[in-house]
This record gives C-alpha cells, sequence and structure tokens, in this order.
C-alpha cells in the first residue's frame, strides 16, 4: 500500500538577492493514511515551511511530493487547489475566522469551494458545530467567541468537506492550557473515532504524548522520527 503522504529530497530554497537560503534540505517523510503525526521543532528550524510541503501548500525547489500516490508536480494549480481542499482541512494557530461572518457562515465556506449544494453544506456545517459544543453559538461572529470557542469553528470549518488529512499549525499557541487540552483532545477522539489522519506541527513538546510517529526537524533537517508516547501505549496492549 502506498503512502498517503511521501516526500522524496524535498528541498527548499529560497534566493535572497546574492544570498541562497536553503530553508529544507534533503527531506525524506512518510505519513501513512490514519496516523497521528507531530512535527516538531524550534522556531527557524523549517517545521512551517515543512508543513507547507506535506499540506501542498507550496511546491518543493526540488524533489518530489506524492500525496495519494499522485505527483503533485504534474498538476495544474486549479487541480491541486481541488485535490488539496477534498483531502485536507487546516486547523491554525490565529484560527483565520473572517470577522465578517458568524460561526456557520466561517464553517460553510470551504464546501462552496467545492461545490456542495447549499442545503448539504448547511446541514454538515450545523452538525459539525454542534458537535464540537457550539450548536447555540452558531450566530455568533469570531469576536463573540473565546479563543477556545473559535478554534472549535476552525475545527469544524476543517471537517466540512470530510478530508481525510487534518493538519494543525499550532493549534493550541494561542489557548489556555484548559481550551488547548479541550482542542487537542478533539483531535485525538477524531484520530480514534473517525480514522482521521493527523498532522500537527509544533514546538510544544507537550504535544508529544498525543503522536504515533513524531519528526523532529532542527536547521531544515529531519533529526530523528521516533513513536509518540501513544504509539508506545499502543504497542503494550
Amino acid at each position: 500500500m502506498k503512502p498517503l503522504i511521501e516526500l522524496k529530497d524535498v528541498w527548499k530554497t529560497y534566493y535572497l538577492g546574492e544570498n541562497v537560503l536553503n530553508v529544507l534540505k534533503g527531506i525524506n517523510v512518510t505519513i501513512e493514511k490514519g496516523e497521528f503525526v507531530v512535527i516538531i521543532g524550534p522556531s527557524g528550524s523549517g517545521k512551517s515551511t515543512l508543513m507547507n510541503q506535506v499540506g501542498v501548500l507550496d511546491i518543493p525547489t526540488k524533489g518530489t511530493i506524492f500525496l495519494d500516490g499522485i505527483d503533485i508536480s504534474t498538476l495544474k494549480e486549479s487541480e491541486l487547489a481541488q485535490l488539496r481542499g477534498k483531502k485536507i482541512g487546516f486547523v491554525f494557530q490565529q484560527f483565520n475566522l473572517i470577522p465578517t461572518l458568524t460561526a456557520l457562515e466561517n464553517v460553510i465556506l470551504p464546501s462552496i469551494f467545492q461545490n456542495t449544494p447549499e442545503v448539504k453544506r448547511v446541514a454538515r456545517a450545523k452538525s459539525l458545530l454542534t458537535k464540537v459544543g457550539l450548536g447555540d453559538r452558531m450566530d455568533h461572529k469570531p469576536t463573540e467567541l473565546s479563543g477556545g470557542q473559535q478554534q472549535r469553528v476552525a475545527i469544524a470549518r476543517a471537517l466540512i468537506n470530510d478530508p481525510e488529512i487534518i493538519l494543525a499549525d499550532e493549534p493550541t499557541g494561542n489557548l489556555d492550557s484548559k481550551a488547548g487540552e479541550q482542542v487537542m483532545d478533539m483531535l485525538a477522539q477524531l484520530h480514534t473515532d473517525e480514522k482521521k489522519t493527523i498532522i500537527l506541527v509544533t514546538h510544544d513538546t507537550n504535544l508529544v504524548d498525543y503522536s504515533e510517529k513524531t519528526i523532529h526537524i532542527k536547521d531544515g533537517v529531519i533529526e530523528s522520527i521516533s513513536g509518540g508516547k501513544l504509539a508506545h501505549k499502543n504497542n503494550r496492549r
């Protein structure tokens, strides 16, 4: 069986005048369907750039990326956007909610670009907001919600197209410890109950507790790939 995501000798280089900056240097990674993966590294390690590659938000300077067996370099940008929209749901540290839209409208938005019928997308958005505990906050705008509530809206939005992969970039970074734990428990439940592939990018070593595979990156190079504590628990069963 082919990996869900595979990076082969991926480099990302930026040219700043006469300076050449190699942010990623020969990355080789495979992510299997249904894994909970944590990509961890300090600030400036290249983990956000790696996230953009794993989430096919950007193409490599050199190397190859496969998403579900498809070489993304062979796709037009419109095809890539459609594939990304169907396969991957994104959760960001800054929530990235549109302030003029309600929680319901924010959740619905990605499904519009996938041409989902209106009745179906509204019903699914309402169901997801209820599932994340915001059934009574659907008509509230982001400024009327707490940070934890905004992140739960963002998770519901990430799920609207029923993607195989949830890619979360520092999802607890702007939350207090209680709200952060609730968000992580929600992601863990999606992994366990719905078999979603979770890819989490963070500098917080505590979040390794949730992982099955931990990818340590520093200075644009993968230092190690190890089983997380969740994998150790599973192995003892």
